[in-house]
């Protein structure tokens, strides 16, 4: 019914009376076409100069919103329920994916008020893979035209406009070998419907007779300290008539309080129907600096461009910009590091995925860019799912940088040299068109972004000769300000066009040992790994019921070779669980149960992701650099059973936290390999005495050896300051405790690791473009059989949320403890953020951790448990 009733006030949306107010009705004004009729070309009439007309009743279609891929669209309007087909193998079983072999048609209806000197523009987005355009019974643009997913194109349909007006969209199916899409390769399945639709907005403007471009921010900012910057305001102005026009072009700089800081503007002539470019220097004096969050504040300035003909307001547009620089060199090493505001800048990041049906939620992505901040991380890498422009307003606001850029492994990388790809044809002629389009329209729509750090556009391969110098001369004719990259990988570039990358994607993509990342070859920790990590991201148990069926977490942990269908893709490397399995079952024994393997498996991805993050930033100043690291992945299409530091319902588990004690601001961390400690500090400023404790504690709790290290740390920079006495010591496992102070003796970060006396032997020769094989793995199985420890809990209300206290009241360390957040029900409750989570206490020792979430959650609980902690809830109160 609730379906229905929907349904029913779309169709009394787009069947509006002919008097209903216009979509756009004043020059510079821009609306999105708010919803849509959608239909299989299989069940209707398929002239579209007839479905463009006002007079064609789509009443009986479906109705969706402003944009949606087809499967997104169904899931919308209820033909399918997106929890139903996520659960077990429904996604595959449920759905006939031969109904989108067909085109689709998306229509709707909309007033507008055409007349003298009214001119009216339709913007295309993104539409996947290809698509014509009809309006009012005529065509605006074929398949060969509006092509590529990110193809957007502006179209003056000024002459077809009519008081009502009909717009129809007839979406071609999406081939991943011939089209310029968007896939997921082996993440994921591939959505039924291969992402075809119209997956962003399409826009109607109206202008006066001379339209803005996009617009160009540019500055000559290099480093903090100039009393002045010059920002040059730059626009490609459209003569829409056939006739010449004088005018005027303004723009007007505000900083974040709205406040106007400089004024532009200048005079010209434009010939008949001709574009020309024109730029506005203005002086910012005093000017604001933004940072990455990790190193201050994120001010942002705005400027408002209008263009005045006879004095008359022709079009407007307003633009967000930061002040900063972002530049990046290529070492002696071969290695890429950035810089940012002139101070380097060590990345670490994650690579970020769109949701299966392209869906688009910004509250979502606000949170997951929350994570990611909160991590400690401080980028995103955006292979080939650009999203849209909301995700780049909300990195510019809370510091969080991004590194776009074209996607791998179909059409965008078929190359003659890439023998990866041998489905997708060479590109022709009208793919190098298309290609372009879709850069010259990308540039358009990020330019200016202060969150960017660079733009990728090639991944696992360089783009050949004539497509890097197309890229880039595009990209520097819209005045692109940050690096252009030419792949993720070292297998060459283009020569004379773009310097090599700098990149390295030597793997792993799958488990392996902490003390990899400590090691000298392949992905370990030197140079800049732009897509690497131990395969791990385990959901927990609440995660896990939403999608998985009983038989299937039975697999989980009583069938440890089986293909399962929420890995990857069935022909991937990655479609089953076998080599994390192997570790699993050999480094912390046999799982007996689904809870068992699963607080088993929390530990395994906690170690996997705190080493990758703490290898990385503590080889930040080696002589060798680690120079960057994005963790494959940050999150998941749709639900997973791996590649992710929060699983797709946004519950952080041990990959997130791992990740978080390894990257903190200032830090210390142990090198498996050596057995020394790192003192790291990713800050700008933050300097002076601080000490080093270092206590290692056996499984009887214990104490094996203590030692204390003074050090001086220095701003942006790793050393390392010590042995670590006792580890030789250890019999089955023990536990090593560090503790950095301030001179004031405030905990500025603590630190817990079980080890053994060795560590896990690697196979550096046998190893895979994928993982490395450890030919005799570390026994930590002794932890099953510690004695229990009486851990006591405690919850006090907080201005922020809640602040947990732990008491291991034992003479025994109380190890992993876990805690969860649910409501009344015993659901999880995300999102949610925990000052540090999955923690082990040394005996007598007490922690307080804070907690915050939806304080309108009526009911909520922690439930509490680990691996010698009994299980226990606190009630939150207030």
């Amino acid at each position: 019914m609730e379906v229905l009733k929907v349904a029913l006030l779309s169709f009394a949306a787009s069947t509006a009376a002919y008097g209903a107010p216009a979509l756009v009705s004043s020059p510079g004004q821009s609306a999105a076409i708010p919803a849509w009729d959608l239909q299989s070309t299989a069940s209707v009439h398929n002239d579209l100069s007839d479905v463009s007309k006002p007079s064609y009743d789509s009443s009986s279609w479906h109705h969706v919103g402003s944009k949606g891929t087809l499967m997104g669209g169904l899931v919308e309007t209820g033909v399918y329920n997106a929890d139903d087909l996520f659960y077990s193998t429904n996604l595959e079983d449920t759905v006939d994916s031969s109904e989108f072999a067909v085109p689709w048609l998306y229509r709707q209806e909309f007033p507008l008020q055409p007349g003298q000197g009214k001119h009216f523009l339709l913007q295309t987005n993104g539409i996947t893979s290809k698509a014509d355009v009809w309006l009012n019974g005529q065509q605006v643009a074929n398949k060969s035209v509006q092509a590529g997913a990110y193809g957007g194109r502006t179209y003056d349909v000024t002459k077809l406009v009519n008081g009502q007006n009909a717009l129809a969209i007839k979406a071609y199916p999406t081939d991943y070998n011939l089209d310029f899409a968007l896939g997921f390769v082996d993440w994921n399945p591939y959505p039924p419907d291969n992402g075809t639709g119209v997956w962003r907005d399409v826009d109607v403007k109206q202008t006066g007779s001379v339209a803005l471009g996009p617009t160009r921010v540019i500055t000559d900012f290099k480093q903090p300290g100039a009393s002045s910057v010059q920002a040059t305001v730059k626009n490609e102005l459209w003569n829409l008539e056939n006739r010449t026009f004088n005018g005027l072009l303004t723009a007007v700089l505000k900083d974040d309080e709205g406040k106007t800081v400089a004024t532009a503007s200048q005079k010209f002539t434009i010939g008949a129907s001709s574009k020309t470019t024109i730029a506005l220097p203005a002086t910012i004096q005093n000017p604001q600096v933004w940072w990455p969050k990790q190193w201050g504040d994120q001010p942002l300035y705005t400027v408002q461009l209008t263009v005045r003909t006879a004095n008359s307001l022709s079009d407007q547009a307003t633009r967000t910009f930061g002040i900063r620089s972002v530049t990046s060199q290529v070492n002696s090493h071969n290695d890429t590091i950035f810089s940012v505001n002139g101070r380097p800048f060590q990345v670490l990041g994650g690579g970020y995925s769109s949701d299966i049906f392209l869906r688009w939620d910004p509250a979502k992505f606000a949170t997951q860019a929350q994570y990611v901040l909160d991590m400690g991380m401080n980028t995103i890498r955006l292979e080939g799912k650009l999203e849209h422009p909301e995700l780049y307003d909300i990195c510019d606001h809370i510091g969080l940088m991004v590194m776009p850029g074209w996607e791998c492994c179909d059409k965008w990388e078929a190359w003659s040299y890439n023998d990866d790809v041998t489905d997708a044809p060479l590109w022709n002629n009208n793919d190098y068109m298309t290609a372009g389009q879709s850069m010259k329209y990308e540039v358009g729509a990020l330019q200016g972004h202060a969150s960017l750090l660079a733009y990728l556009v090639g991944s696992d391969y360089w783009p050949n000769q004539r497509a890097a110098k197309m890229y880039v001369d595009t990209l520097r004719e819209g005045d692109w300000d940050v690096p252009i990259i030419a792949s993720a990988a070292k297998r060459g570039y283009p020569e004379c066009i773009l310097p090599p990358s700098g990149f390295k994607m030597d793997g792993p993509y799958d488990w392996v040992p902490p003390n990899y990342w400590y090691g000298d070859q392949l992905g370990a920790a030197f140079g800049f790994g732009s897509e690497l990590g131990a395969g791990v991201g385990t959901p927990e148990k609440g995660s896990l019921q939403k999608f998985l069926s009983f038989a299937d977490m039975d697999d989980l942990w009583q069938s440890p070779n089986k293909q399962l269908y929420h890995m990857s893709r069935g022909e991937s490397s990655f479609n089953n669980r076998t080599i994390y399995n192997q570790a699993l079952y050999a480094r912390y024994g046999d799982p007996t149960s689904l809870d068992d393997y699963l607080l088993k498996a929390q530990m395994m991805d906690y170690e996997a992701t705190r080493a990758e993050y703490e290898g990385y930033a503590a080889k930040w100043n080696a002589e060798r650099p680690a120079t960057g690291a994005i963790y494959w992945m940050l999150n998941n299409a749709w639900p997973s059973l791996h590649w992710n530091q929060f699983d797709y319902y946004l519950h952080p588990a041990g990959s997130y936290f791992g990740t978080k004690v390894g990257c903190r601001v200032e830090h210390v961390a142990y090198d498996y390999q050596n057995k020394t400690v790192y003192l790291i500090n990713r800050s700008l400023d933050n300097t002076g005495a601080r000490s080093v404790e270092m206590e290692v504690v056996g499984l009887d709790g214990k104490s094996i050896a203590r030692k204390n290290v003074s050090a001086t740390t220095v701003p942006n920079t790793s050393k390392e300051v010590g042995n670590v006495p006792g580890i030789d010591k250890i019999k089955n496992v023990g536990f090593l405790r560090l503790v950095l102070r301030n001179n004031a003796g405030e905990v500025l970060s603590r630190n817990v690791y079980w080890l053994t006396s060795g560590n896990d032997e690697l196979d550096w020769d046998d190893s895979t473009w994928y993982y490395t094989p450890v030919t005799d793995f570390v026994d930590l199985t002794s932890l099953q059989h510690m004695k229990p420890a009486n851990v006591q809990a405690t919850a006090k209300h907080s201005e922020r949320g809640y602040s947990i206290t732990l008491e291991n009241q034992s003479n025994v360390p109380a190890v992993f403890i876990r805690l969860n957040l649910v409501d009344s029900r015993g659901q999880d409750i995300t999102p949610v953020t925990w000052e540090d989570n999955y923690v082990s206490l040394l005996p007598k020792e007490t922690m307080t951790v804070a907690l915050s979430f939806d304080g309108r959650q009526q009911g909520a609980a922690v439930e509490m448990s680990g691996i010698n902690v009994k299980a226990g809830k606190i009630v939150l109160g207030r």
